[in-house]
């Protein structure tokens, strides 16, 4: 491998932010179905020694298995041969991420810390509500853009993940929730946010893939208009979005003037609020049915004044936005600079923004206790080397036994 190839540029416009590539090769060297495209899965069968429409036709029943059926053992796909389950299963495999941990807080979110196959962690939550049920979905493992009040930001960036971890988060949900086989309707998982670790439009060819799959009517068949992509504002690659993933798009603002937004994130040096926001207002379907969401964290002190909440009123009338604000109280975080605003300053902000037309409410809190909450996600097991955890898991065993 040349120097080059070890490292992997993000892709677009943008930064070229070389991160090292450490490549999530299975050890037995079976090549993982999920989060291939349908024409990938052929060509993977057929490069294995299928013919060419004996691979199309394989393609097309293990692509049913996979994502309508949630199979990850050949030996139960009942449509295909059964000469050829022990060929499949010697060069391919249906996998879900090694769950370290799973949480569960007491108002029902759910935590899991997962690993991949080269042994780094990442974290998913899913959050009930009582009319649906949303999956935050990692598309990194760290983070390169250090916002300050983001816990998540204090990481190093890792590496991205690939378009099958990021499937697989989603499969992995639904094996949890009891979610097969795929039905369009009655579902508790309802909903996705591109939310998790990292920087969806940083790693925008696997997420578009993934999400490809996600929404395929013979996938996992979730409406792109329950799919909302967070992006921290970077710029070049909101179009491209638009176009070639077309879900709904949020934006962590967090600040309406330069200096607080340089600090709380510091993207913004790169790419100001004002090209932010026309990049925003040429999204492409971008309405008042799908509007955009900002985000907004309420730090105390920091961005919450009323003279804040007008000038954000001011810049989303200016470029014209179909908006939506989403308020956030600042989740804490061990050694965060920041507090959250009180209660009364909070619906003072809401009250300004919403009685301009615009909707302002508050996002309530979920997951605080077990570190789940927007701004808290990141993996408790960051510091600690393998074998160290191999031997916190030998110590509960034996404390087990």
């Amino acid at each position: 491998m040349s120097d080059a190839d070890a490292l992997m540029p993000i892709p677009g416009a943008i930064d070229p932010v070389p991160v090292p590539r450490a490549a999530p090769v299975r050890e037995d060297a079976r090549v993982d179905l999920v989060g291939l495209s349908r024409d990938a899965v052929r060509e993977a069968l057929a490069a294995a020694g299928l013919e060419p429409r004996q691979a199309k036709l394989r393609a097309k029943q293990l692509w049913h298995w996979i994502y309508n059926r949630g199979a990850t053992d050949f030996a139960g796909m009942t449509d295909i041969a059964k000469a050829q389950h022990p060929w499949l299963a010697e060069r391919f495999v249906v996998a879900r991420p090694e769950v370290v941990t799973a949480q569960v807080s007491t108002d029902g979110t759910r935590k899991w810390l997962l690993r991949s196959p080269d042994s780094h962690d990442y974290e998913m939550v899913f959050i009930p509500d009582a009319d649906r049920g949303t999956l935050c979905v990692s598309s990194q493992v760290g983070c390169t853009l250090n916002c300050s009040f983001c816990h998540t930001g204090t990481m190093r960036l890792v590496r991205n993940l690939t378009a099958g971890e990021i499937v697989g988060q989603v499969m992995l949900a639904r094996d949890a929730l009891g979610e097969w086989p795929s039905q369009p309707e009655g579902r508790m998982l309802t909903n996705i946010v591109l939310m998790g670790m990292g920087e969806p439009l940083y790693n925008f060819d696997a997420v578009r893939d993934a999400m490809r799959i996600v929404m395929d009517g013979d996938g996992l068949g979730l409406s792109r208009r329950r799919i909302t992509l967070s992006t921290s504002g970077v710029v070049p690659m909101i179009a491209r979005a638009g176009e070639e993933i077309g879900v709904n798009l949020a934006i962590s603002l967090h600040a309406v003037t330069k200096e607080v937004r340089d600090e709380l994130v510091p993207l913004n040096r790169k790419y100001g609020i004002d090209e932010l926001l026309a990049a925003c207002a040429a999204y492409p379907r971008a309405n008042n049915a799908r509007r955009i969401t900002f985000e907004y964290v309420m730090l105390d002190g920091v961005n919450d004044s009323d003279a804040d909440a007008r000038e954000l009123v001011r810049l989303l009338r200016a470029y014209k936005l179909p908006a939506k604000v989403n308020l956030i109280p600042f989740n804490p975080w061990p050694g965060a600079a920041y507090a959250c605003s009180p209660p009364d300053r909070v619906r003072a902000f809401s009250n300004i923004v919403f009685e301009a037309g615009i909707s302002a409410p508050v996002r309530q809190p979920r997951g605080r206790d077990i570190m789940a909450a927007c701004g808290q996600l990141k993996s408790a097991a960051e510091k600690k080397s393998r074998a160290e955890l191999d031997r916190i898991a030998a110590d509960k065993q034996a404390a087990l036994g």
